[in-house]
This record gives C-alpha cells, sequence and structure tokens, in this order.
C-alpha cells in the first residue's frame, strides 16, 4: 500500500511539471473582446426623420402687423435685413412686399390662429335689397373657404325690410340650425339691432378688421353684420376672414359675456 501511494505522488508531481511547462493560452483576434465599441459606419434604415430641427433660440419679433390682413409695401419698408415680421395666420403679401422680403431676406412669421379656423360651418347668410349683391359675393367667398351656407334671402334689389331677414339669420343660429350667421344691409347697423333681439344672439356691426376681431375674441360674437354702403367686396372678404378665423379663448372674456347672457336671461319669459 506503501508503494502504491509513492507511486501515485510520483504521478501527480510529474503531471504538475508537465502542466507548468505549457505557454498559457492566446486568445485569437476574433474572440479578443474590446470594451470600447468599436465606430460603426452609419446604417442604413427604411426610416426617414421627418422632424424639423428644432430652434431653441428663435429670433424675438421685430414687427408686428398680425392684425391686418393684406401686407403692403408700407408695412415692410424700413426693416433691416434679417428681421422678423409677424403677420396673420392668413394674410397676404402685396407683389411689392413680397419682392421687399426677399430682398431684405426678412423672416415671416404667421401668428397662430387661437380657434379652429379651419372647421367647416353651417353659417346662414341674409340681406335685404341694399345687401343682395354683397351676400352672392358673399356665399361664392364661404364657399371657397370651405363652409356650407343657408340663404334666407334676399334674392333680387327689389325693396324689402332689413328686419325679415336679420330676424330670420339670428334665429336660425339661436336655435343651432347655424352655427354662425352674417347679416348685409345699407350700414349693417339695423340688422344688429334686429339679431340681438333674438335670445342667445350677439351681433356685431362690424367695419374693420380689427372690429371683427375683436367683437369674437372679446364678445363672443355669433351674428356679424355688415353695411353695403360703407366697405366694398374686398373689405368685406378681409372682414369676413378675420371674424370666422377668430373665436373667445380667454376666461376673462367668457365671463363678461355669461354676464351678458345673465342679463338677457332677466328678460325672458
Amino acid at each position: 500500500m506503501a508503494e502504491d501511494q509513492s507511486t501515485r505522488d510520483r504521478v501527480r508531481a510529474l503531471v504538475r511539471d508537465v502542466l507548468s511547462k505549457i505557454p498559457p493560452e492566446q486568445t485569437s483576434s476574433a474572440d479578443t473582446v474590446d470594451t470600447k465599441p468599436p465606430s460603426e459606419p452609419a446604417r442604413s434604415t427604411r426610416f426617414i426623420d421627418t422632424a424639423p430641427a428644432s430652434n431653441p433660440t428663435q429670433s424675438p419679433i421685430t414687427r408686428d402687423e398680425s392684425s391686418k390682413m393684406v401686407i403692403t409695401e408700407d408695412d415692410v419698408r424700413g426693416l433691416e435685413s434679417g428681421a422678423v415680421l409677424r403677420i396673420a395666420e392668413g394674410a397676404r403679401l402685396t407683389p411689392l412686399a413680397a419682392d421687399l422680403v426677399r430682398e431684405q431676406g426678412i423672416e415671416i412669421v404667421r401668428r397662430q390662429s387661437r380657434r379652429g379656423s379651419h372647421a367647416a360651418k353651417m353659417i346662414a347668410v341674409g340681406a335685404d335689397h341694399g345687401g343682395f349683391r354683397m351676400k352672392e359675393d358673399l356665399k361664392a367667398f364661404l364657399s371657397e373657404l370651405g363652409h356650407r351656407v343657408h340663404d334666407f334671402g334676399t334674392n333680387s334689389e327689389d325693396a324689402v325690410d332689413y328686419p325679415d331677414f336679420a330676424y330670420a339669420v339670428a334665429r336660425a343660429v339661436s336655435e343651432g340650425n347655424a352655427e354662425l350667421g352674417i347679416v348685409i344691409d345699407g350700414a349693417g347697423v339695423g340688422s344688429a339691432m334686429t339679431a340681438n333681439k333674438v335670445p342667445g344672439v350677439r351681433a356685431a356691426a362690424c367695419y374693420s378688421v380689427e372690429v371683427a376681431r375683436n367683437s369674437r375674441e372679446h364678445n363672443g360674437a355669433n351674428v356679424l353684420t355688415l353695411g353695403s354702403k360703407t366697405i366694398t367686396n374686398d373689405q368685406m372678404h378681409e372682414i369676413v376672414r378675420a371674424w370666422l378665423a377668430t373665436e373667445i379663448t380667454e376666461d376673462r372674456h367668457k365671463k363678461r359675456v355669461a354676464k351678458i347672457e345673465a342679463i338677457e336671461r332677466q328678460y325672458q319669459r
């Protein structure tokens, strides 16, 4: 037994001696793990990044002409190269104004609409004999903007009474058959007086873009009255465009309109 143990000890010693003479195993380059990922060429992908680069440092507005729907060369003249001009969302530049913008490298920033101005609406329209021709032009303009139109007349230049048509339009708005109403007579005043007798109607006689926008943003007007003898068809287009593109959004204005409605309810039977 002692001899067998001695033999085993000699074998173990021999194995250790052989193993000690074997060089360390060399790992192949293919098996080497680099803790630093190698730079890779850009991979092709079927996706396209369509998001525009962000501009965290937007240039400040140099001049604000967002109250106008037509920008002329006078509105642009005097701005330095690289200036920033803010205009209304639907505003148009005259050819001379556009030339100045290009020559001076002026940046145009369009004021975002505070409202769903592009949503198609059902609009009731009406006019007396003095507003008939402008009403016909208005209908075509509203259709171009994508709105639906309900025409309550009149249908000729034969003499009629404006309260009849102002009432028909106002009633359509009050009863929910139309979202908004537009009435045209000679001055726009009598139709506004008539329409405002109908519960739920807030009619505004407007003669400029600024007044039209204010009547919607501050007073929540839902009927617009116009005077065919006080404005041109082109002016009518700009007023109507601005009026439709504006909505009451701020709580302070809504609170004041609520007071108007509260007064109206006091006199309803």
